[in-house]
């Protein structure tokens, strides 16, 4: 951390600054330059606030420069963290496909959709139990029934488990039923939650919030690691522009970004990005081609009586040709 004094600093000033900084335990050195005297802050500071400092009159400016997060910087674990669910592993050379429909609504359509995405190659059955709507009036989930539902299709065609968790209370129905925790983009800064979901035995899927920062993204992931579950699966679902013709806008830099920040996997949510299906097959070949572990892509049946986000699921027949699609570009990409 470097602090840069104002020009007209009083001594009295500085004097209370650098004993302020001495009572945290903290060492610095002082340069005298030609307009302004710099302390440079020696030492771990990530755990220190130091926007508090501008309460001294003598502070101008305040320069951070080490990252706040610890455990989830590439510094600190330079080789990259491989998450292993059975037979499914994130962050290997081999992208993880999660798919599945926004919400699970009944019996018969999450079987139809569990042996569909099976059939073309999906690893992981993803569907939406507890569902944060942002009309209270939408369509709000079958809650355990739900859980027990996805569970038993992806039991019966052998895949994976994941769903969205809305609140720390309904853990124990996750722990009896899902093989990875989601954490929604309204939810990405619920702290409680997060804390709660660091004592969890399963992986967690954190996605990034729609108005948040890469920053703010790794240190909601840092809450999660603080609390004891290293396992976190990174999910970049779009973030909100002015741009108005799609859902969101995929930020494809942050998969690059992430990937020279962390170790953690990071996937493509593209559903939640555009919106409408007919933007998700090139916006899953981007996120591929961009380095992504993986993807999330909503799947349905019948999307037009789906009872949630029908307008960006992908029928069962369009799944088929993007994995096929995917294949090919996969192939391709390792060539290079």
């Amino acid at each position: 951390m470097i602090i840069a004094l104002k020009k007209d600093a009083k001594l009295k000033d500085i004097d209370a600054l650098t004993d302020a900084l001495l009572e945290a335990d903290f060492t610095f050195e002082t340069v005298q330059g030609q307009h302004y005297t710099v302390l440079h802050i020696l030492g771990d500071t990530t755990a220190f606030d130091g926007k508090k400092l501008y309460a001294y009159d003598c502070v101008d400016r305040i320069i951070n420069i080490q990252e706040p997060f610890i455990r989830a910087h590439k510094k600190n674990h330079p080789n990259k963290t491989i998450i292993t669910i059975g037979d499914v592993a994130f962050g290997s050379n081999t992208p993880v496909i999660i798919a599945g429909p926004c919400s699970v609504e009944n019996h018969s359509q999450i079987m139809a959709i569990a042996k569909a995405v099976k059939a073309s190659g999906a690893n992981i059955l993803r569907g939406g139990a507890y569902k944060p709507r942002t009309s209270p009036y939408a369509f709000q989930g079958l809650k355990e029934e739900g859980l027990q539902l996805l569970h038993d299709a992806a039991k019966t065609y052998n895949l994976k488990t994941i769903s969205e968790i809305v609140a720390k209370e309904d853990l124990p129905y996750f722990d009896k039923y899902i093989d990875i925790i989601q954490v929604g983009a309204r939810n990405m800064q619920n702290f409680d939650l997060l804390k709660a979901l660091g004592k969890a035995k399963q992986p967690i899927l954190l996605k990034r919030g729609f108005g948040n920062t890469i920053e703010e993204w790794l240190m909601s992931a840092e809450y999660i690691m603080n609390h004891g579950n290293n396992n976190v699966i990174l999910c970049e679902r779009g973030i909100r522009t002015f741009e108005g013709y799609t859902r969101t806008t995929l930020d494809i830099s942050s998969i690059l970004a992430v990937k020279q920040l962390s170790h953690l996997p990071v996937i493509v949510d593209p559903s939640h990005a555009a919106g409408r299906w007919e933007l998700v097959e090139g916006l899953s070949k981007a996120g591929i081609a961009a380095g992504a572990d993986g993807l999330m892509i909503e799947v349905h049946n019948a999307p037009k009586r789906a009872l949630s986000d029908g307008a960006q699921s992908l029928k069962l027949d369009k799944f088929q040709t993007l994995m096929n699609d995917l294949t090919a570009l996969m192939t391709a990409i390792k060539k290079t």
